[in-house]
């Protein structure tokens, strides 16, 4: 049956059939749903308290997640980290896309909340919604370097799924046992993306029991007759200009990209996931600015732009402003942004049009000011917390200051011999 739709590939009518007569709820086609649910649950309104340098879940909450989960996955690791559990990974990364959960400071730790808008947002779908709001925070927003996986580049996960399925024959793809194959899976397409297609319905996995001292082992998998019919519908989109004009674009793109794709087969898909409307966060922002041994305390109203960060932090270091620079930080979804120089030629905003308070940082947060792209100063900038706004502050102010920062330009004669 051919679509009128350029996106809607042709579809043997079996392959319709699939596809119509799927019932989605909270035990198909796969476990995703109720293990999502369990994960949001876990988290909890209190939230919870998370690594410092990827923001992962902590070594020792893992376990008792894992158990809470449908199919729990075994593992011989004496200090398993998040992605030793590629369920929990793959569910990590669906709920930091979704924006349903966000980083906050608490003193100086950072916890993982959830965030009350979108939450309510998510309460109101229903499940067939929600199941298409985790595929597409999967496919077309995910970023696998929010999970601490090397992305060298764009990765396109759609077509490391349609990839994996191709080595998959009819009697489905024997892996363990096969070092390559085993070798191949753990970056493509990833041991989070086995878990996640699993988790969908879109393939199904038997796992054997871990070697000892060994991490997540898989036997064999096999495609499912939804994974193939769903993953021809969407082809001709994920090959689209208009799929790669929203991958290199923000996450904050919204939802329902593949709504009108879909809803012919699922027509229970009416609404979608709403993030709320971005906007300035107004106060005075207390920064840490560290080089080398030495470091100053900066406040400045959010109303000012990083050009006036920027100048602020050379002075307070005694370094001339005459070189290039780059502000560099996680944004709510946990992938980098970047705020540019004026003179350079990138498609990031700059920083003589951004101000403090749009960036949406939350007190812990973490920047990187890069300086002179010769040299590489790095800046570590940590936002330590965020005051009420000050009327009579009408500029940045140094609160504190620590050691004597290194020279800009050293005497590089010293070291010759």
């Amino acid at each position: 049956m051919k679509m009128d739709d350029p996106y809607k590939a042709d579809l043997s009518p079996d392959e319709e059939k699939i596809l119509r007569d799927q019932v989605i709820d909270d035990k198909s086609p796969g476990t995703i749903l109720t293990d999502f649910e369990t994960l949001l649950e876990f988290i909890g309104s209190d939230g919870i308290v998370v690594s410092p340098r990827f923001n992962h879940l902590s070594m020792k909450l893992l376990p008792e997640l894992n158990a809470h989960m449908v199919q729990p996955i075994e593992i011989d690791l004496k200090r398993p980290k998040q992605k030793s559990y590629p369920n929990i990974n793959g569910l990590y990364l669906l709920l930091r896309m979704t924006g349903l959960a966000i980083l906050k400071g608490r003193g100086k730790k950072r916890i993982l909340a959830i965030d009350d808008a979108v939450l309510d947002s998510w309460k109101s779908l229903n499940l067939t919604e929600r199941y298409f709001t985790l595929l597409e925070a999967w496919l077309i927003k995910g970023r696998p370097e929010i999970i601490d996986e090397d992305t060298g580049g764009y990765k396109v996960l759609f077509m490391e799924w349609s990839e994996f399925f191709n080595r998959i024959k009819k009697n489905g793809l024997k892996i363990k046992g096969n070092r390559d194959l085993e070798s191949m899976i753990s970056y493509l397409p990833g041991h989070y993306a086995i878990a996640l297609m699993d988790l969908f319905g879109l393939i199904s996995v038997r796992y054997s029991k871990p070697e000892k001292g060994k991490g997540w082992c898989v036997d064999k998998v096999h495609r499912t007759p939804l994974g193939d019919a769903l993953r021809k519908l969407l082809s001709d989109y994920f090959w689209s200009g208009d799929f790669f004009s929203v991958y290199r674009s923000e996450a904050s793109v919204g939802f329902g990209l593949l709504q009108e794709i879909v809803r012919p087969f699922f027509p229970e898909w009416q609404n979608n996931l709403v993030l709320p409307e971005r906007e300035f966060q107004d106060g005075t922002y207390v920064f840490k600015v560290s080089l080398e041994d030495a470091w100053r305390r900066i406040a400045i109203p959010g109303s000012m732009f990083f050009d006036d960060l920027s100048t602020c932090i050379l002075r307070v270091f005694a370094f001339d402003s005459d070189h290039l620079y780059q502000f560099s930080f996680k944004n709510r979804f946990g992938f980098l942004k970047f705020v540019n120089h004026p003179y350079m030629e990138e498609e990031s905003p700059s920083t003589d049009e951004t101000r403090i308070g749009d960036a949406m940082i939350e007190p812990g947060a973490e920047m990187t000011f890069l300086f002179d792209f010769g040299d590489n100063w790095e800046f570590d900038v940590e936002l330590e917390r965020l005051d009420p706004v000050d009327q009579d502050m009408d500029g940045p102010r140094i609160l504190d200051t620590y050691g004597q920062p290194p020279e800009q330009y050293p005497d590089y004669e010293e070291y010759e011999e």
